[in-house]
């Protein structure tokens, strides 16, 4: 029965004498002082002093920041929408453009098959629909290598 009812602590920061031994401290002497000592390590406290260091601007400079920060989320959204469409772009591209040279490498493989087989330039021409000088390149490279 007693899990139902939370626990409260009451602490009097101004009994407080500034020696902070542990974590609690921390944020108590935070709290007291409106200041963090650089050898504080107390979790959030960090993030706590940059909000109240914001709090304590006057109110035209809090208004300026909080524009400010919007401006860098909208900046920050822009980059990555724009990102995104031109990763897609390009992956687009990049796949096209790899089925092109997949089917440029294997029609020039069937070239070459039916050259070895005997068939003649004409007919390799009409078949894959290169020209007779491609693929007397082809034979020569293929010579070559």
């Amino acid at each position: 029965m007693e899990s139902l009812y939370p626990e409260y602590y009451l602490i009097k920061i101004n009994r407080f004498n500034d020696i902070a031994k542990d974590t609690l401290d921390e944020w108590i002497y935070f709290l007291k002082n409106e200041e963090i000592k650089e050898n504080f390590t107390a979790k959030g406290l960090k993030e706590a002093e940059e909000k109240l260091s914001i709090m304590k601007l006057p109110e035209d400079e809090q208004k300026a920041y909080e524009h400010y920060q919007d401006d860098l989320h909208y900046q920050a959204s822009i980059f990555e929408s724009s990102f995104g469409d031109g990763y897609k772009e390009g992956e687009v591209i990049g796949i096209k453009k790899g089925i092109e040279i997949g089917i440029e490498q294997t029609t020039k493989n069937i070239a070459l098959n039916l050259a070895k087989e005997g068939t003649s330039i004409e007919i390799i021409a009409k078949v894959t629909g290169l020209s007779e000088s491609d693929i007397k390149q082809i034979l020569q490279k293929a010579g070559n290598e």
